[in-house]
């Protein structure tokens, strides 16, 4: 039997998953790491936390399998995609903590940038719209922030990585300073049609080149995970962003399939084939992970995906456990929201970070309306469920038009599908079938894959996609004008919560 350790380092945990050649998960290994909020809007992680949670949930991962590094053929790393780490190359020492893609500090920066008339030039070239939720401003911010950074990125003594590049840094002991076109295409400084990072765009938002990694193809080997790490050496034969790692797994590789992954935030992708469809809905164009005819990323088949990106979904529920303290474990939302038979009229909008696709307002705010005397935990807790599938039902309207295309069917994965009531919701709302799949963890599944198909563990894309089993199909039984009711009152919500902070 051949085994694959998949590293899936997510914005609320690290977790190592080591799979069969079957595509089935032996082991798993889980750790929590701490959120960071200096200022209102400001998100943050400890970048030790990040590497050492995830080294060493990795170790317990084949603690739990019973196996040795020797038997694991090679890793994959999926990851938190647009979080910014800005590092010294010489200690390997972060000059910050990371600043994670939910962060919205450099919200007046990009409105600087808007009027100075780039954002044409940036969608163009990137396919991302100009928002504080991509890396580049985050890395300007870091440059002009951090006293000295700016001279010191300049004289090639500093490195940049999204937290692929970062985890690949240091578990090679400083050998790798490598990234992914996945990746890389969330920075808004490199050029998805070309497949390289871009002049024009480094000047814009005065990034200078030497600070970035080597961008290579998506499946390959990138380098070694160096023995004191595992026991022994490990190849990394596969890195990808979280969502689109999420899209291989799920085996949507052909263009019109789609999936929607239900994490901390919601990330749907529609897989739109050798074409990067340029969005008039507020989506995203983004690359696929890409495999190569060679190792360097300006030599691959290039894939597209169109995005819609929800910044608050299942974090939501975590919202309610943490702050409000309505229940002790996440798993208790289900009960709690199924104790009544709807919403009782409260709408829940969780723009806690601002909200991404379609409005991408950075100034919104959450709110929770239509409360009444009779109002309980129970409606609220029903509400935030609510607001989870409402969103991805914004994202799927806005998909369908810039595609010319209706989805037949969604394919789902993430933590909150495990929830039945969401996810039979979801189906309601959308009107369309929605599909849980038997292994949920597609994300550590697609970096699996990639790392296996770069290995001969798997021969080909057709060989992964039929492992692909279905758990449960979710039917729409709601009647269309109940569904109609519901979402324009829940649009109605969102209108209201739009532009809230703009005057702080």
């Amino acid at each position: 039997m051949k085994y694959i350790l998949a590293l899936d380092q997510g914005t609320t945990s690290s977790r190592a998953i080591v799979f069969n050649e079957d595509g089935a998960a032996v082991s798993v290994a889980q750790r929590e790491i701490r959120q960071i909020y200096p200022k209102p809007g400001w998100v943050e992680h400890d970048p030790k936390e990040i590497f050492e949670s995830q080294r060493d949930v990795a170790r317990e991962a084949l603690e739990r399998a019973d196996i040795g590094s020797a038997e694991i053929v090679a890793a994959g790393i999926t990851n938190q995609r647009e979080t910014a780490i800005l590092w010294d190359r010489q200690s390997g020492e972060p000059l910050h903590n990371a600043i994670v893609w939910q962060d919205r500090r450099t919200a007046a920066k990009c409105a600087e940038l808007r009027e100075s008339g780039v954002e044409n030039i940036i969608k163009n070239k990137t396919g991302l719209v100009l928002d504080p939720y991509f890396s580049g401003t985050k890395i300007a911010w870091m440059l002009d922030n951090i006293p000295g950074a700016r001279a010191k990125a300049e004289r090639g003594e500093l490195a940049f990585g999204t937290v692929d590049t970062w985890l690949a840094w240091n578990l090679s002991q400083s050998r790798l300073h490598v990234t992914d076109p996945s990746n890389a295409s969330r920075t808004m400084l490199f050029d998805i049609h070309r497949g390289d990072w871009d002049e024009e765009l480094l000047q814009i938002l005065r990034v200078p080149r030497a600070i970035l990694p080597d961008v290579l193809a998506s499946s390959g080997a990138f380098g070694m995970i160096a023995p004191e790490m595992l026991g022994e050496a490990v190849t990394i034969a596969g890195i990808a962003g979280d969502q689109q790692a999420a899209l291989f797994g799920q085996g949507c590789h052909k263009a019109g399939m789609g999936k929607n992954t239900y994490g901390t935030g919601c990330f749907m992708l529609m897989h739109t084939g050798d074409t990067a469809v340029t969005s008039g809905n507020g989506l995203l164009t983004t690359s696929c992970a890409q495999m190569g005819r060679s190792r360097d990323a300006r030599d691959v088949d290039r894939e597209y995906a169109l995005e819609g990106s929800v910044f608050v979904g299942g974090a939501v529920v975590q919202w309610l456990r943490d702050e409000l303290r309505f229940f002790k474990s996440s798993a208790e939302i289900e009960s709690l929201a199924a104790s009544v038979p709807d919403n009782g009229g409260v709408y829940l909008v969780p723009a806690f970070t601002g909200l991404g696709a379609p409005h991408w307002d950075p100034y919104a705010r959450g709110a929770i309306l239509g409360l009444t005397r009779g109002s309980g935990r129970e409606h609220i807790a029903r509400a935030a469920l609510e607001s989870i599938a409402f969103q991805t039902a914004d994202l799927l309207d806005a998909m369908q038009r810039d595609a010319g295309r209706k989805l037949t069917e969604l394919r789902v994965d993430g933590g909150a599908t495990s929830n039945n009531l969401l996810m039979q919701f979801q189906s309601d709302i959308l009107g369309v079938p929605v599909l849980r799949p038997k292994v949920q963890e597609t994300t550590a599944l697609g970096a699996a894959y990639l790392a296996g198909l770069a290995t001969n563990v798997w021969k080909s894309r057709e060989e992964i996609a039929a492992h692909w089993e279905i758990d449960r199909t979710f039917e729409p039984q709601m009647k269309e004008s109940a569904v109609a009711d519901l979402l324009g009152r829940w649009r109605e919500a969102v209108h209201r919560s739009l532009r809230w902070a703009e005057q702080e």
